[in-house]
């Protein structure tokens, strides 16, 4: 059943990735302004971080079985609304119940995984899972602008709805047998309080974490492109260039080296994994070669590889079942908000390629420094 939920996580990310080379041309088309443009691109991140906290809420209290059947239901529906699409402002209103009803899944998903996991195997497990992720955005966005060069946007999000409601029929005959949720759990997550989560020093790394990693995803999806194209290169060299990141990352999260993460404490590798992408973002703003580009983009693989695991380990090791649905709630809403943080803070700035890509190397390698710290803090505490 393990198997079954990481195809789960797949295609949601899938469906995610997918969307990036085409919803840009798609809303133009439909005569959308630029300022209309960028919103419809964002709304997508706006409503899936609302998905993201109510999927924690209710996986607690009707168990994750539930809410992974209706996020997949309601996500294939929104999905063909994209066929009906009339206009710009309709596409804003199809991109919020996209967006919120996807959200509905992944919390669902990581929560029913993370129950089912052994403490000793569970950063094994997530380096899994974050393989399926990191294969989702090597192959979501090779897809969608081949398939959309014959096809449209339309027959695509239609596709992926086919897909999500393939996936709920499945899911109802194999998941069903783990839908008993204790009553002692459900009284416990009903007096949980969030404030909580935001106290534990665990949680609040993991959720920093989160946040960051998906931040620098934000920039690098907004600078490199220009700084690929403004070194004369072309739109298939950042595709390469995004995809070594990915194949880097997807070998350590299934090759024997992910065993690292169940024998090292995840605070160690996150900050080894943030380290790496901060100096990354550095050296991406001193080089012009493109062998040097590709060398930073695989130590950035790298350093997403450590630090994906890492925070996952931590929600889980800072987190009970009974409120873990709330946690991963939170959690991936951080990660919907740093992708449009970190391309909207660096556009806002209106920095320049070396500019955009220093500020974030230096942001990365201070959460590094604060993490190391709380990993000191905790190990003097416990002498």
């Amino acid at each position: 059943m393990r198997a079954f939920v990481y195809v789960i996580v797949f295609f949601s990310f899938f469906d995610l990735f997918s969307q990036l080379p085409i919803m840009s041309p798609f809303a133009l088309s439909l005569g959308a302004s630029s300022f209309l443009t960028g919103l419809a691109v964002g709304m997508y991140s706006f409503s899936n971080t609302i998905g993201n906290i109510i999927s924690g809420f209710m996986t607690d209290r009707r168990g994750p079985f539930m809410i992974l059947l209706i996020g997949l239901f309601a996500s294939g529906a929104s999905l063909l609304l994209y066929t009906v699409v009339e206009g710009p402002y309709s596409l804003l209103g199809i991109r919020f119940i996209h967006g919120f009803m996807e959200g509905l899944i992944v919390p669902a998903a990581f929560t029913f995984l993370a129950n089912r996991t052994e403490e000793s195997k569970r950063g094994r497990s997530v380096a899994i899972s974050g393989a399926f992720v990191g294969m989702a955005a090597i192959i979501g966005p090779a897809y969608s602008g081949i398939v959309a060069s014959k096809t449209s946007t339309p027959f695509i999000m239609g596709m992926n709805g086919l897909i999500m409601f393939i996936l709920a029929f499945a899911a109802f005959f194999l998941l069903r047998s783990y839908t008993y949720v204790r009553k002692n759990r459900l009284k416990m997550s009903s007096q949980f309080r969030v404030k909580y989560l935001f106290k534990h020093p665990g949680m609040v790394r993991a959720f920093s974490g989160a946040f960051f990693l998906m931040f620098s995803q934000g920039v690098l999806a907004f600078i490199l492109p220009l700084k690929v194209e403004a070194l004369g290169f072309d739109t298939k060299t950042t595709g390469m260039l995004l995809s070594t990141f990915g194949v880097v990352a997807i070998l350590i999260f299934l090759l024997p080296i992910n065993r690292v993460f169940d024998r090292v404490r995840p605070m160690i590798t996150l900050a080894f994994g943030i380290s790496l992408m901060g100096i990354c973002m550095i050296l991406l703003s001193q080089v012009s070669a493109l062998t040097h580009l590709f060398l930073a983009m695989g130590l950035y693989g790298i350093g997403f590889a450590f630090l994906f695991p890492s925070i996952n380990s931590l929600l889980i090791d800072s987190s009970a079942p009974e409120y873990r649905g709330k946690a991963y709630g939170y959690f991936y809403a951080f990660f919907s908000i740093g992708v449009v943080a970190g391309s909207s803070l660096i556009g806002y700035l209106d920095l320049s390629f070396t500019g955009g890509f220093m500020v974030t190397g230096i942001i990365l390698l201070f959460i590094a420094l604060y993490t190391i710290l709380g990993l000191k803090r905790s190990l003097l505490l416990t002498e």
